[in-house]
Order: C-alpha cells, then structure tokens, then sequence
C-alpha cells in the first residue's frame, strides 16, 4: 500500500491544526447540506465517476455518501485531526469503499498516477500552496484522468473584488482555517496544466443577500492525455 490509514496509525504532528474551526465547520456544513442544497451540488459533483478516485481534504466525509457505486475506493486526504477522526466515522457508513487518511495536499502520500478520478470541494480556499498542491494533484492522476471540483473563489464587480482581498489581508483566514476568498480556481488549474471541462458558476446560497462567500465554480477537467 503506498500509505498507512488514519486508523491505524497516528501522525507526531498535523499538518493543519485549527480545532476551534473544524468544530464549527463540522456544524454549519451539516446545515448546509439540506438548507442551502449542497447534497444536491454533491451529486453532481461526483455523478460519473468510477475506479479509484482520491479526494482532498475531505473534511468530515460529506462526500462520501454521494459517490457512485462504481468508483472501487476513495482514497480521502484530510490534514486538521478533528474533522479527519469525523471522516473516518463517515467512511464506515459509506457504501463505497473508503480509506482516510493524514496527509497534506502539497506533499499527497500516494504513488504517481494512481488514481482515476480526483475530488477537490471547497479546499483550494485553503491550501497554502495553490500551484504545488495542483501539481501534486497532476502528479497522482493517470493521464487521462478527472478532476472534479466545487470551489469559491472571486466575486465579480469591484466592490466584491476589494472586499474579499481586504477580508484576506487581515481577519478572515485566521477565523475561518486559512481560507481566502480571492482565489480564482479556474485560473489556477489552467495554470496548472490541467485541460478545463464544463463547468458553470453558481451563487451558495442561490437566494437572499450576495456574501463574499457566496462566489462558488462547479465542474469537471482533466490532466492532459499522453501525446504520442
């Protein structure tokens, strides 16, 4: 195997450690999955995926419910201990086979083109590397392979546009586990090399009053077939 499950082995230290965050985010993303639909938006996040796939950060496995019977194994990465030990509890409960395990997404403890599909929801906010977590993210796709994604990211028009970069600079990401809300996810895996899918950009929650939060990409692409 080319990693240790969460199960059975324990790491000296974390890679992300926010346990106040992870408490919270454990709470509100439960709420979420019926008041804002996003047990909706996971369905078609991972509708069409099959053989083995790795997820990155995986949170508390919400995920994991939602995929399709003909994926073999979930490889899932989940860095902040809390929410790993809930990912472990939803694994047990899945229907496809589920492996959890510690791990960081700019250094992935797995083999090089491993994996058929990959899942990546509401984690590029928060990595601390974008363009080397990407790259380890190409790495361990097969040539070929999907990527499927739900991200948040930039808002449009300038007003939102400042807000968001003036909310990175100072208070928000130390509130809310490193994420930042400026990011362009469809930027980043463009500059990653990854070959974009369809994709369409949506507002969380669909109704009521725009958040910096609410700026949010679904959609699918692909590391690049080798060319012979």
């Amino acid at each position: 195997m080319p990693f240790r499950s969460a199960g059975s082995a324990k790491l000296s230290h974390d890679a992300v450690h926010h346990p106040l965050f992870a408490r919270y985010y454990a709470r509100i993303s439960v709420m979420a999955e019926t008041r804002m639909g996003m047990g909706g938006v996971r369905d078609r996040l991972l509708t069409g995926l099959s053989g083995r796939v790795i997820e990155i950060g995986a949170g508390n496995g919400l995920n994991f419910a939602h995929y399709p019977s003909a994926v073999s194994e979930v490889v899932a990465i989940e860095p902040e201990r809390l929410l790993r030990q809930l990912a472990v509890e939803a694994a047990l409960r899945s229907e496809v086979p589920v492996d959890v395990v510690p791990g960081a997404a700019e250094a992935l403890p797995v083999k090089s083109e491993a994996f058929d599909g990959a899942v990546i929801s509401l984690v590029l906010c928060s990595v601390r590397d974008v363009p080397r977590a990407l790259g380890e993210l190409r790495r361990v796709l097969r040539p070929g392979g999907t990527v499927r994604f739900f991200e948040h990211g930039k808002g449009s028009g300038r007003v939102m546009a400042s807000a968001q970069r003036g909310l990175d600079r100072t208070v928000w990401p130390r509130l809310n586990g490193g994420c930042h809300l400026a990011r362009d996810p469809i930027a980043a895996l463009r500059e990653a090399g990854f070959e974009l899918g369809p994709y369409r950009r949506l507002l969380m929650p669909e109704k009521g009053p725009r958040l910096p939060t609410s700026y949010c990409v679904l959609g699918s692409a692909r590391r690049p077939p080798v060319r012979e």
